[in-house]
């Protein structure tokens, strides 16, 4: 049997299993909890530590008394709750807390700043958050704009008006008693990034983690393995984070590492591979092309990856070739979206990897590539990605706009926005979203495929291609490119940038124009806001 037909085998025969009850407490923590109380759910990672190991009882215990403690305040069934923490057991047991009580979580990077915060928390009407001394201080300057935020608690201990967290489930008794949750019930709120609008509330219900787990063990098979622990440098308050990740890994009773807060270190990410034994692995595409200012990583750290997967934006050819040569592994690649995620992907331990291409449908998620008008387009023919209502992963709705869930649909479809191209074997290769193509000298052209190959080009650590206006060809290609360590402005780098992708993407997709910048803006879940660009080269066109 060939490896493309054990493929074909699990979409053939896949059936999602989706019970009448389903909570994710349930499902994640207390059916594991009730019979391996001891068994390793989350290791603390502190450099020149030992790891600290946290247990699924620990675990169990400390939700249980916090989801008493939450009661006790009044919240129950539909509440929100912000979770502003970064990884961490207390940011678990907020989830695990809430989840039972029948609450909807709405997490919150720890990066965010002021604005971000008072526009999640004032749209999702959240009546509770809990956070850290951090986070506490960025809430204070804008709390009495929060009329709806009646409880906080810190877990840096009491202060003013927030309760410590500590401290209030220390004087708790567990709460026994778990609301009787359907798969649609409500359980989070996750924003959009923000890339092509204002990030709008993304309604989940239980049955999201249901539907990512088909792509999880897609990604990382055989789950679990003597050895395996899981690790993303992802904040768990995007979808990257806790569904790609922590949830997941927790399901299948795998370890999961968590270490100090920050900005991105490839070398510190090294590092915690391997003094934490890390097995497996999420990596978001620009940690991953930061990590290739690492030289001959794995000879330098020794860590001994098992399974490696990427999302967030389209990874390209150059930099699944380096996570082979670097990393000793193919970075499996997939794609989904805040509204539906995990639904295509790459399965290197089935063969279904291609360089170029995001992958194939995951088994069990229905995919198409339709035009404007809404037909499904031919192999060979870029359409845009569209989902079927009736997966798992589907959101419910955007919270309270009803307007923008229903444009988001044509029937029974869920467009996405972005463009892609299914060639004759069935891989789906990403051209890019509908507001990012390029439209040059008749040319439809997508940004990254001609970032991934910037990102090879020895003096560039990241790039941004947007289409500048023009007169005569419609848009030019431009780069926005923040250089190496080392390397200086010139026009002559400008003008070796430009030909290193006229040479290897197309003579018709190079930037005409390269301009040099000290930073590449990205949202907090790692991608890269074009707009900020577009914004830019608009203004500059104008000024011509």
């Amino acid at each position: 049997m060939t490896d493309d037909r054990r493929y074909r085998d699990l979409v053939r025969d896949f059936r999602w299993s989706i019970p009448e009850r389903f909570n994710i407490a349930e499902a994640c923590l207390s059916r594991r909890a009730a019979i391996e109380p001891e068994r390793t759910a989350l290791l603390r990672y502190r450099p020149g530590r030992p790891l600290e190991p946290v247990t699924y009882g620990e675990l169990e215990g400390l939700s249980r008394r916090f989801a008493a403690v939450l009661r006790a305040r009044g919240l129950g069934r539909g509440d929100r709750i912000g979770v502003l923490l970064p990884q961490s057991a207390a940011a678990v047991a907020a989830h695990m807390a809430a989840y039972r009580i029948g609450a909807i979580v709405v997490p919150l990077a720890a990066l965010f700043g002021v604005e971000a915060l008072a526009h999640r928390l004032e749209a999702s009407g959240a009546a509770a958050l809990v956070t850290d001394a951090t986070g506490l201080a960025k809430v204070r300057t804008i709390h009495a704009n929060l009329p709806d935020m009646a409880h906080i608690f810190c877990t840096d201990g009491p202060e003013g008006d927030a309760s410590g967290f500590d401290e209030a489930c220390a004087t708790a008794s567990p709460d026994e008693t778990d609301v009787a949750t359907a798969p649609d019930d409500p359980a989070m709120m996750i924003f959009t990034s923000g890339t092509t609008g204002t990030p709008k509330g993304t309604l989940h219900g239980h049955r999201v983690l249901i539907g990512h787990l088909p792509g999880f063990s897609f990604s990382h098979p055989d789950l679990p393995q003597a050895g395996d622990r899981f690790w993303t440098p992802s904040d768990w308050a995007w979808a990257g984070g806790l569904l790609n990740a922590l949830l997941p890994s927790l399901f299948h009773g795998v370890p999961v590492v968590f270490g100090p807060a920050g900005k991105f270190d490839p070398e510190a990410a090294f590092r915690l591979l391997t003094e934490a034994e890390v097995r497996n692995c999420f990596m978001p595409p620009t940690a991953l092309r930061l990590a290739r200012t690492v030289a001959s990583p794995r000879a330098r750290f020794g860590f001994a990856l098992r399974t490696l997967a990427s999302a967030g934006e389209s990874l390209g050819r150059e930099t699944l070739q380096w996570s082979r040569d670097a990393l000793g592994l193919p970075a499996d690649e997939f794609y989904g979206q805040t509204e539906c995620n995990y639904v295509i992907g790459s399965s290197s331990a089935l063969a279904v990897t291609r360089p170029g291409a995001i992958g194939m449908p995951i088994p069990g998620h229905r995919v198409s590539l339709r035009d404007d008008a809404g037909n499904e387009v031919p192999p060979g023919t870029p359409g845009e990605i569209a989902l079927h209502r009736s997966d798992p992963s589907m959101f419910l709705r955007y919270w309270n706009d009803e307007e923008a869930t229903r444009a988001r649909f044509r029937g029974d479809w869920m467009l996405t926005g972005d463009r892609a191209i299914r060639d004759s074997d069935g891989y789906i290769s990403f051209v890019g979203r509908n507001d990012d193509l390029i439209i040059s000298s008749g040319y439809r052209i997508g940004p990254t495929e001609i970032e991934d190959c910037l990102a090879a080009h020895p003096a560039v650590a990241m790039a941004a291609v947007v289409g500048k206006p023009d007169p005569i060809r419609n848009e030019v290609v431009k780069a926005y490119v923040k250089l190496r360590a080392g390397h200086l402005p010139s026009d002559q780098l400008a003008a070796d940038i430009a030909d290193h992708v006229r040479q290897r993407v197309s003579a018709a997709e190079y930037p005409r124009e390269v301009a040099f910048v000290d930073d590449i803006p990205l949202t907090t879940t790692g991608k890269v806001v074009r707009r900020h660009f577009r914004d830019i080269a608009a203004r500059e066109a104008r000024t011509a």
